[in-house]
């Protein structure tokens, strides 16, 4: 996969597991920060209130270097640990995989237990769409009204995506390509006499 490619979904979804009377209950959310994430677990933790762990794993950004997995009373590595393994090995970011313990009165062992979290992750991702993103870059540009036609030629071209545009006194738009392309156009503004750049 290319470097300015990511894998995440963009649904809520479900999955159940259920073994010797317990009940395994997996929830997937598309997220974005770790303050989502808290406010997602805090209702969890509500609405769940009877339910004996509450385990969970996420994984965010496109580099995928913040994560964090926990096992919620759970001997340690039995729940959090196969949960995030399923992020992984599907490659996604940017998702949180919380499973709902309800005990069923027979302990499950070790390798039970990460049987069980494991099988309801991948469950709540089987029931989810995948989806390919790329990772965006910003820049804010400044222009004349004599350069508008050269600047939007830039914008055709290139299929850049307009997110602001204000031209009241002076012209500023502030444009989103994918990273790929982003040193590209960035050169071609810069031919531009006068025009300015900020990289956002």
């Amino acid at each position: 996969m290319e470097e300015d490619v990511y894998k995440t979904c963009v649904d809520i979804s479900e999955g159940l597991y259920k073994e010797k009377g317990s009940k395994f209950i997996s929830f997937l959310y598309p997220v974005n920060s770790e303050d989502q994430i808290k406010d997602i677990l805090k209702e969890i933790n509500k609405k769940y209130y009877d339910a004996r762990h509450r385990c969970f794993a996420y994984m965010l950004g496109p580099k995928k270097i913040v994560y964090r997995s926990s096992d919620d009373g759970e001997p340690s590595s039995t729940a959090g640990k196969p949960i995030l393994g399923q992020i992984l090995s599907k490659e996604l970011t940017d998702v949180l995989i919380v499973v709902i313990r309800y005990f069923g009165g027979v302990k499950l062992g070790v390798s039970g237990l990460i049987n069980a979290y494991k099988t309801a992750a991948a469950s709540a991702i089987a029931n989810n769409n995948i989806i390919e993103k790329t990772v965006d870059c910003r820049v804010k540009v400044s222009f004349t009204y004599s350069q508008m036609n050269e600047v939007m030629k830039i914008v055709k071209d290139m299929d850049v995506d307009v997110e602001e545009r204000n031209f009241e006194i002076s012209c500023e738009m502030i444009l989103s390509i994918r990273q790929l392309y982003f040193e590209q156009l960035c050169q071609r503004l810069n031919n531009i006499p006068f025009l300015t750049l900020e990289e956002l």
